[in-house]
Protein backbone atom coordinates (compact mmCIF):
# COMPACT_ATOMS: atom_id res chain seq x y z
CA UNK A 1 0.00 0.00 0.00
CA UNK A 2 1.31 3.44 -0.91
CA UNK A 3 1.48 5.95 1.93
CA UNK A 4 0.36 9.44 1.06
CA UNK A 5 2.08 12.25 2.90
CA UNK A 6 0.01 15.41 3.11
CA UNK A 7 1.56 18.87 3.33
CA UNK A 8 -0.36 21.31 5.50
CA UNK A 9 -0.08 24.56 7.40
CA UNK A 10 -1.77 25.63 10.63
CA UNK A 11 -1.64 29.06 12.21
CA UNK A 12 -0.41 29.12 15.82
CA UNK A 13 -0.52 32.49 17.55
CA UNK A 14 -0.13 34.36 14.26
CA UNK A 15 2.67 32.16 12.90
CA UNK A 16 2.19 29.61 10.12
CA UNK A 17 3.51 26.18 11.04
CA UNK A 18 4.07 23.88 8.08
CA UNK A 19 3.81 20.16 8.73
CA UNK A 20 3.78 16.79 7.03
CA UNK A 21 1.09 14.31 7.99
CA UNK A 22 0.65 10.63 7.21
CA UNK A 23 -1.29 7.68 8.57
CA UNK A 24 -4.66 7.13 10.12
CA UNK A 25 -5.72 9.85 12.61
CA UNK A 26 -7.52 7.20 14.68
CA UNK A 27 -4.15 5.56 15.48
CA UNK A 28 -1.73 6.84 18.14
CA UNK A 29 0.05 10.05 17.14
CA UNK A 30 3.80 10.09 16.58
CA UNK A 31 5.32 13.59 16.52
CA UNK A 32 8.71 13.91 14.81
CA UNK A 33 10.91 16.87 15.78
CA UNK A 34 13.77 17.65 13.41
CA UNK A 35 17.31 18.82 14.07
CA UNK A 36 19.37 21.82 13.07
CA UNK A 37 19.56 23.06 10.32
CA UNK A 38 16.98 20.73 8.83
CA UNK A 39 13.21 20.51 8.61
CA UNK A 40 10.50 17.87 8.52
CA UNK A 41 11.95 16.92 5.15
CA UNK A 42 14.48 14.79 7.03
CA UNK A 43 11.61 12.40 7.85
CA UNK A 44 10.34 11.93 4.30
CA UNK A 45 11.55 8.30 4.19
CA UNK A 46 10.67 7.45 7.80
CA UNK A 47 7.08 8.69 7.71
CA UNK A 48 5.74 6.00 5.33
CA UNK A 49 7.21 3.29 7.58
CA UNK A 50 5.64 4.73 10.74
CA UNK A 51 2.34 5.54 9.03
CA UNK A 52 1.42 1.85 9.01
CA UNK A 53 0.93 1.95 12.78
CA UNK A 54 0.72 5.64 13.70
CA UNK A 55 -0.76 9.00 12.81
CA UNK A 56 2.52 10.74 11.98
CA UNK A 57 3.01 14.51 12.33
CA UNK A 58 6.26 16.24 11.45
CA UNK A 59 6.20 20.02 11.88
CA UNK A 60 8.84 22.43 10.65
CA UNK A 61 9.87 24.37 13.74
CA UNK A 62 9.48 28.15 13.54
CA UNK A 63 12.38 29.57 11.55
CA UNK A 64 12.97 26.31 9.66
CA UNK A 65 11.77 24.74 6.44
CA UNK A 66 8.41 26.01 5.25
CA UNK A 67 7.20 27.44 8.58
CA UNK A 68 7.16 31.15 9.35
CA UNK A 69 10.53 32.76 10.03
CA UNK A 70 9.73 35.99 11.85
CA UNK A 71 12.44 38.55 12.53
CA UNK A 72 14.41 38.29 15.77
CA UNK A 73 12.78 41.58 16.77
CA UNK A 74 9.29 40.07 16.61
CA UNK A 75 10.06 36.53 17.84
CA UNK A 76 12.62 35.50 20.42
CA UNK A 77 14.21 32.30 19.12
CA UNK A 78 14.54 30.33 22.33
CA UNK A 79 13.79 26.71 23.08
CA UNK A 80 11.14 28.02 25.47
CA UNK A 81 9.29 29.92 22.74
CA UNK A 82 9.63 27.06 20.28
CA UNK A 83 8.14 24.76 22.93
CA UNK A 84 5.21 27.14 23.39
CA UNK A 85 4.67 27.15 19.63
CA UNK A 86 4.77 23.34 19.50
CA UNK A 87 2.28 23.17 22.38
CA UNK A 88 -0.02 25.44 20.36
CA UNK A 89 0.53 23.30 17.26
CA UNK A 90 -0.57 20.15 19.10
CA UNK A 91 -3.57 21.96 20.60
CA UNK A 92 -4.62 23.29 17.18
CA UNK A 93 -4.56 19.75 15.78
CA UNK A 94 -6.32 18.38 18.88
CA UNK A 95 -3.52 15.91 19.61
CA UNK A 96 -3.89 14.92 23.25
CA UNK A 97 -1.46 12.00 23.50
CA UNK A 98 1.52 11.12 21.37
CA UNK A 99 4.86 9.46 20.98
CA UNK A 100 7.82 11.80 20.42
CA UNK A 101 10.85 11.34 18.20
CA UNK A 102 13.43 13.98 19.05
CA UNK A 103 16.58 14.64 17.10
CA UNK A 104 19.33 17.16 17.86
CA UNK A 105 17.72 20.64 18.02
CA UNK A 106 14.27 19.09 18.49
CA UNK A 107 15.34 17.38 21.73
CA UNK A 108 15.30 20.38 24.10
CA UNK A 109 11.90 21.31 22.69
CA UNK A 110 10.43 17.81 22.97
CA UNK A 111 11.84 17.24 26.45
CA UNK A 112 10.42 20.56 27.67
CA UNK A 113 7.06 19.53 26.29
CA UNK A 114 7.32 16.14 28.03
CA UNK A 115 8.26 17.73 31.37
CA UNK A 116 5.25 20.06 31.22
CA UNK A 117 2.72 17.49 30.07
CA UNK A 118 4.09 14.04 30.97
CA UNK A 119 0.61 12.51 30.95
CA UNK A 120 0.36 13.20 27.21
CA UNK A 121 3.62 11.53 26.22
CA UNK A 122 3.28 7.81 25.45
CA UNK A 123 6.98 7.32 24.76
CA UNK A 124 10.12 9.05 23.50
CA UNK A 125 12.64 8.02 20.87
CA UNK A 126 15.77 10.17 21.11
CA UNK A 127 18.49 10.31 18.50
CA UNK A 128 21.47 12.49 19.34
CA UNK A 129 19.35 14.54 21.72
CA UNK A 130 21.18 16.42 24.44
CA UNK A 131 19.20 17.06 27.62
CA UNK A 132 21.63 18.81 29.94
CA UNK A 133 23.97 21.82 29.82
CA UNK A 134 27.12 19.81 30.49
CA UNK A 135 26.36 17.69 27.45
CA UNK A 136 27.07 20.63 25.17
CA UNK A 137 30.78 20.40 25.95
CA UNK A 138 33.58 22.95 25.58
CA UNK A 139 32.75 23.62 21.90
CA UNK A 140 29.69 25.55 23.00
CA UNK A 141 31.32 27.69 25.72
CA UNK A 142 32.16 30.50 23.27
CA UNK A 143 28.71 30.33 21.73
CA UNK A 144 27.16 30.59 25.18
CA UNK A 145 28.97 33.92 25.63
CA UNK A 146 27.30 35.13 22.44
CA UNK A 147 23.89 33.90 23.60
CA UNK A 148 24.33 35.93 26.78
CA UNK A 149 25.40 39.04 24.82
CA UNK A 150 24.12 38.81 21.21
CA UNK A 151 25.77 41.91 19.79
CA UNK A 152 26.57 42.32 16.07
CA UNK A 153 30.33 41.80 16.42
CA UNK A 154 30.25 38.25 17.82
CA UNK A 155 27.22 37.44 15.66
CA UNK A 156 29.35 37.97 12.55
CA UNK A 157 31.63 35.13 13.74
CA UNK A 158 28.79 32.65 13.42
CA UNK A 159 27.36 33.69 10.05
CA UNK A 160 29.39 31.00 8.29
CA UNK A 161 27.50 28.38 10.34
CA UNK A 162 24.47 29.05 8.13
CA UNK A 163 26.30 29.07 4.80
CA UNK A 164 25.06 26.35 2.42
CA UNK A 165 28.48 24.70 2.21
CA UNK A 166 28.75 24.52 6.02
CA UNK A 167 25.31 22.96 6.31
CA UNK A 168 26.02 20.43 3.55
CA UNK A 169 29.30 19.60 5.27
CA UNK A 170 27.46 18.59 8.46
CA UNK A 171 25.80 15.82 6.50
CA UNK A 172 28.47 14.88 3.98
CA UNK A 173 31.80 15.11 5.80
CA UNK A 174 33.09 11.67 6.57
CA UNK A 175 30.50 9.90 4.44
CA UNK A 176 31.47 7.69 1.55
CA UNK A 177 30.82 9.35 -1.82
CA UNK A 178 27.47 8.33 -3.25
CA UNK A 179 25.91 7.31 0.09
CA UNK A 180 23.99 10.53 0.81
CA UNK A 181 21.16 11.41 -1.59
CA UNK A 182 21.38 14.84 -3.23
CA UNK A 183 17.68 15.66 -2.91
CA UNK A 184 17.95 16.68 0.76
CA UNK A 185 19.74 19.91 -0.14
CA UNK A 186 19.83 22.33 -3.11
Amino acid sequence: MITIIQYKTVNVDGLDVFYREAGDPSKPAFVLLHGFPSSSSMFRNLMPLLARDFHVLAPDLIGFGNSAAPSRESFEYTFENLTKNLTGFLAALKVDQYFLYVFDYGAPIGFRLAMRQPERVLGIVSQNGNIYQEGLGPKWAERAKYWANPTPEPRAQYESAFAPETIKGQYLTGEKPGTVGPDGFP
